[in-house]
């Protein structure tokens, strides 16, 4: 009988999806529905002097207007204590798009047309859209109550480690950026609320329904089980849907007040500005390493940007930097502390990784300086620091921090294998000499991550009851199988992920004879969710364990209708038969319906075949991978194109190949987009300059490059079903990549660093400061003011082929011949 876990599988959830039948928040049409809008600040800081209502209130088809005075002593949103977000503001605005009213009318475009008609007057305040100004002498405290707006200040060692680094033969520095992101899942944020006799109910775009059941109850005073939540299909979450939004509370309280459902549903534009974002850390650090590149010690301090509230995830997420910041690689000691920071911006929360692309990035970039700060390639300098095989599971410095077995150097050699990294070199050596050719660059990224988030301790201190998750298994008399699970998808495939294990568990049933469920507090066993690659690690044992049970059963209910040794019952599918016995069988059916029979069942055995289990894992697990990423750079324009992608992936057990590399390649989309497009741009007065797609710039098809995608498998003794998880490794992996890549190509110039993204023109002006031996400008990593796009007039002529930038009233760029 062949196995489905390790089986290349077509997706369950696909065609229901791609013919149109899929379920999403704005399909929930109730009876009597009405839609809710929010009146927004356009100020980024500012005293809310008055709001006039009266006008929307008069609007046809509206059915009420409210500010935060409207609603006194309803609850805040999820926040850590003592710096609770109020649902609206009431006295003073601290970012744009925050809420300061609701308005509900008939339909989502009235309610639109008197959200516009509000008027509210601001008294403006300084404005700290940057942590360098939030940070800055006498700056005052964005959020009330806070002595200042470095809201966590943790120093996670009792050293700094200078002694070791000054005792390294070869010390350096370098300071790392990782731009502020949106997560723009292709659904926006939206939820449905209906509060009747029975209780509430609220359909929401989350990846963590049973919390969200959990919250709402405790803030409206009511029993779990007068509060069901609802994650119908989700589309797209990356770790902005586990976040805990205002309009979840303001949708229960309106449709409590009014007797009728009331919907919400974000535009484009209100996701890119309250939706959280993600990243947004400054990482300073300092190296010390011998000849060889063995990293001997490594200081680093992190600034994280929280935006103007601290959400309850966000403010943590340099904790998780610090955790993964020495990578795949034995480093002496790591010294690390961080400060959280408040901003006059959108809050900043999990984004696809939460925490350890920013420590992946980290070490990463730490290995190519040191290998060119060596001379040395820096393939040479990542074998001498990685952690090998036999020393698996590894302690690192910080406790409970172990990594499961993985096989560190095989996963580069593997990669190696598949890159010809040899005749690589050649070529980039002969585009040099040949400046009609763009330049060729090679970057490497040998990481790992951090997934299967579940010992409840560490999951506990996110807010979460447990790090544990659940499964019921029901086989129905006829032979079919229910499988409920507590984690809830947002296109990750879990139905088919979770049918194989389950078909293997129970002995090679047909996946088409089981459904999935997921996604209902009313209908679904308690579960924590979907978040930190911890379906597959966590939930997937509890599905084999639950189905390992009732398989156990049917095993004893066919021994006893074939009156045999339970020890001689075969199993092949939907059919039991007895060792050596030819023609001593019983159809699973039967088997199945036997179950519901007491009267057929052996003595003392329970009716049914329903089994619910729990899985708490015994530590995280902790994917790898060995990447390598090829670009070409126009000499002309700075424009980087990424020629080939090669991905070697360890994630253990793959339960389907064909899913595994769908995570690897949507997260690569997304690493490989951070790297040369996306940033969320605010200027000096905190305003949003990306707030459309048109100015925000997510990847098209043509962005994203042919990826080659290949696997090795060395299962984690953590837990039995020996996964690691995937969902986030190619988020993880590929901005090092791309950026190690394009800083080869340039490395001849003297060019040492680039912070992301990178934009032609970023690396257009690092080649041309390079070959005029000035310093690259804003050595932050920032984009230049729009002025500053312009070259001085005393600045010498571009070199050879260099474009000059157009004067004032001409479009035309110049090519010096």
């Amino acid at each position: 009988m062949a196995s489905m876990v390790g089986a290349t599988v077509v997706r369950k959830e696909d065609p229901a999806l791609l013919t149109g039948r899929g379920r999403y928040v704005d399909d929930i049409q109730l009876p009597g529905a009405v839609s809710m809008a929010f009146v927004r600040s356009h100020q980024a800081h500012a005293r809310v002097t008055a709001i006039d209502t009266e006008a929307a209130r008069q609007l046809p088809g509206v059915l009420g207007v409210w500010t935060a005075a409207d609603l006194e002593g309803l609850p805040s949103t999820r926040s850590i204590p003592g710096m609770e977000r109020p649902c609206l503001a009431s006295d003073t605005v601290r970012f744009v798009g925050e809420p300061l009213a609701v308005v509900v009318a008939q339909d989502r475009y009235r309610a639109a047309d008197a959200a516009a008609a509000v008027v509210v007057d601001y008294e403006p305040l300084p404005v700290l859209a940057t942590i360098e100004e939030a940070m800055a002498e006498g700056a005052a405290p964005i959020v009330p109550g806070q002595a200042s707006n470095v809201v966590m200040d943790q120093p996670m060692t009792e050293d700094d480690a200078e002694a070791e680094l000054a005792a390294a033969p070869h010390r350096t520095s370098l300071r790392i950026r990782n731009q502020r992101l949106a997560a723009v899942p292709i659904e926006p944020g939206g939820c449905v609320a209906s509060w009747d006799s029975t209780g509430l109910t609220l359909y929401a775009t989350v990846q963590a329904p049973h919390p969200v059941r959990n919250e709402l109850a405790v803030m409206f005073g009511l029993p779990q089980h007068e509060v069901r939540v609802v994650a119908p299909d989700v589309g797209g979450g990356f770790g902005a849907k586990a976040s805990f939004y205002p309009e979840f509370i303001l949708t229960a309280e309106l449709s409590r007040r009014l007797g009728r459902p009331v919907k919400f549903v974000e535009t484009r534009s209100e996701n890119l500005v309250s939706m959280t974002h993600g990243r947004a850390q400054l990482q300073d650090i300092d190296v010390g390493f011998d000849d060889e590149g063995r990293l001997l010690a490594m200081r680093v301090a992190i600034v994280q940007d929280c935006g103007a509230w601290p959400d309850a995830t966000g403010a943590g997420l340099p904790t998780l930097t610090i955790f993964m910041s020495g990578g795949c690689y034995k480093v002496g000691k790591i010294a690390a502390s961080f400060r959280s920071v408040t901003t006059n911006t959108t809050p900043v929360a999990a984004y696809r990784g939460a925490g350890r692309p920013e420590a992946a990035y980290l070490i990463e970039r730490v290995i190519d300086v040191v290998a060119d700060e060596l001379g040395r390639d820096p393939v040479d300098v990542r074998r001498v620091n990685l952690i090998q095989p036999g020393e698996m599971p590894f302690a690192t410095q910080w406790p409970g921090i172990v990594y499961d077995e993985s096989d560190y150097p095989r996963l580069l050699d593997t990669l190696l294998e598949h890159l010809d990294y040899d005749a690589l070199k050649r070529e980039a050596e002969e585009r040099r000499r040949d400046r009609q050719r763009p330049l060729l660059g090679i970057g490497f990224s040998t990481f790992v991550e951090m997934g299967g988030f579940g010992p409840t301790p560490l999951f506990e201190q996110f807010g979460y009851i447990g790090g544990w998750e659940s499964s019921t298994v029901r086989m129905n008399p006829d032979g079919s199988v229910v499988v409920s699970v507590g984690t809830s998808p947002h296109g990750q495939g879990h139905e088919t992920a979770f049918a194989q294990i389950a078909s293997d568990a129970l002995g090679g049933i047909p996946m088409e004879r089981i459904t999935v469920r997921h996604g209902d507090t009313q209908t679904i066993q308690e579960g924590i969710g979907t978040m930190g690659s911890r379906a597959i690690p966590v939930c997937g044992p509890a599905v084999q364990r639950s189905s390992d049970k009732v398989r156990q059963k049917l095993l004893q209910i066919a021994a006893h209708l074939l009156e045999a040794s339970e020890d001689d019952i075969e199993q092949d599918g939907e059919r039991f038969a007895v060792r050596g016995t030819p023609g001593a069988e019983v159809a699973l059916a039967d088997v199945a319906l036997t179950a519901y029979k007491p009267h057929k069942l052996p003595e003392g055995m329970e009716i049914g075949l329903q089994v619910m289990d729990y899985y708490e894992p015994t530590n995280l697990s902790y994917p790898s991978g060995a990447h390598a990423c090829v670009v070409e750079v126009d000499r002309a324009t700075g424009r980087v194109g990424v020629l080939r992608y090669v991905a070697v992936d360890d994630c253990g057990t793959v339960i389907n190949p064909l899913t595994a590399r769908g995570q690897v390649e949507g997260g690569l989309a997304q690493g490989i987009a951070q790297a040369l497009l996306e940033e969320v741009v605010y200027d000096g007065e905190g305003q949003p300059v990306t707030s459309s797609l048109i100015d925000y710039q997510v990847p098209g098809a043509p962005d994203v490059p042919g990826m080659e995608t290949h696997h090795i498998e060395v299962k984690s003794s953590f837990n039995p079903l020996g996964a690691k998880g995937l969902g986030e490794s190619g988020a993880t992996a590929a901005p090092q990549a791309v950026v190690n890549a394009v800083v080869d190509a340039l490395s001849h110039l003297g060019v040492r660093n680039l912070d992301m993204p990178l934009t032609p023109f970023r690396v257009w002006t690092a080649m041309r400061a390079a070959e005029e031996g000035r310093p690259a400008p804003a050595p932050d990593g920032s984009a230049p003011p729009p002025e500053a796009m312009r070259p001085d007039a005393d600045a010498p002529p571009p070199p050879e082929g260099m474009p000059t930038p157009p004067a004032d009233g001409d479009d035309t760029w110049k090519v010096t011949p």
